[in-house]
């Protein structure tokens, strides 16, 4: 079974375009630069590439993994800056279920610069979890150029378009949340309407509020209605107020279809 470390190993700044950093043989950083869209906004992207046999996370990791932490910095008149996420794998680990990815990952960033004219600088700290056996936190750091002219990058684009879909793309009907209070929190199960596109599927409940801690959901079907049941545990112990309309809803399949639903109503 895998064991967290317990202290973060950060890796030095390349003040470069595209950095490369590498820690030992388990993974590698690099930036691709990207380009400027016609709104004036910037899209780029993270790559992580990872040696043979070793994973890193989806944002949402399950319960023994490690949610990737970005964090960026500029001078220049940049509002926002957006990770996405690609559609991740789940990985059993004798029982233990987490999500992310192998071998390599893109991490599409979308860079709300309309203001900005020339080349933006961009300081920058990804934290991840890499894990073979073990799984160790690892801090890269970052300053680069993001480059006013740059080509299209079809290496980012692909990993933009391998996202999760809509509800409406997948025809999803409704979505309800049944709450209850247990001792230390809620249970909460929620019941989908969405037509089976796999054998194997498995489903992440993401509340508003990041502190809460989320039990791996015991997923269940019966014809075209999808249910899903978690515990929900607040720092505090107690049960809590609950935003359904904050929720966010992945459904991962088997085949690497996910479904991303925002919100869910009373029964």
């Amino acid at each position: 079974m895998r064991k967290n470390l317990l202290t973060a190993l950060a890796l030095a700044a390349l003040p470069t375009l595209t950095v490369a950093e590498d820690y030992g043989d388990m993974a590698q950083m690099e930036i691709l630069p990207g380009w400027r869209t016609a709104t004036g906004d910037h899209v780029a992207g993270i790559k992580i590439t990872l040696a043979p046999g070793w994973i890193t996370y989806w944002r949402a990791p399950g319960e023994a993994g490690i949610p990737p932490h970005f964090r960026f910095t500029s001078d220049g008149p940049i509002t926002n800056i957006t990770p996405h996420w690609p559609v991740p794998e789940v990985f059993d680990d004798a029982g233990l279920m987490s999500i992310g990815y192998h071998d390599s990952v893109i991490f599409p960033l979308t860079i709300d610069a309309a203001q900005a004219a020339g080349d933006m600088a961009v300081s920058g700290e990804l934290t991840i979890g890499v894990c073979e056996e073990i799984c160790i936190p690892v801090t890269f750091t970052f300053d680069t150029l993001l480059p006013e002219v740059g080509a299209r990058d079809a290496s980012i684009a692909a990993a933009m378009a391998d996202a999760p879909i809509s509800a409406d793309a997948a025809n999803v009907g409704s979505v309800t949340c049944t709450i209850q209070p247990i001792s230390d929190g809620l249970r909460m199960t929620s019941r989908i309407n969405v037509a089976q596109v796999s054998a194997s599927e498995f489903v992440v409940i993401e509340p508003s509020n990041p502190q809460i801690w989320v039990s791996q959901a015991e997923v269940s079907r019966i014809g075209d209605t999808l249910s899903a049941t978690v515990d929900m545990v607040h720092p505090s112990g107690q049960p809590f107020a609950f935003d359904r309309s904050g929720v966010r809803i992945t459904i991962l399949s088997g085949n690497g279809h996910a479904i991303d639903l925002r919100g869910c109503t009373t029964d």
